[in-house]
């Protein structure tokens, strides 16, 4: 595999990645921290910071948007619930050194 192959499967892999979790808001992304260390935010920052390393032009905002697949004031709304007890004290937990 050459290094074009290689980015162009990666990039299949983020596209089906961010398919699948606009499929599925009801994984919420405390949910998402707790079981696997990441969630939307936190794909949304590495694709701000993969826009900076090439000195592209993107907002935070446009970051989100490509993950959420609108803008993340409208998907709160619809979307994100208050977090439970158990999931705050989760994740809590998980922010421990």
């Amino acid at each position: 595999m050459n290094d074009q192959e290689r980015t162009e499967l990666e990039a299949a892999a983020f596209r089906r990645l961010v398919q699948h979790l606009r499929s599925r808001p009801d994984a919420q992304n405390i949910d998402l921290m707790n079981l696997a260390g990441f969630c939307r935010n936190c794909l949304s920052k590495w694709y701000k910071a993969a826009a900076d390393d090439l000195d592209i032009e993107v907002s935070i905002d446009e970051a989100r948007e490509e993950v959420y697949g609108m803008p993340y004031a409208e998907w709160k709304k619809r979307y994100q619930k208050e977090a439970t007890p158990e999931q705050q004290a989760a994740f809590d937990k998980s922010q421990k050194p």
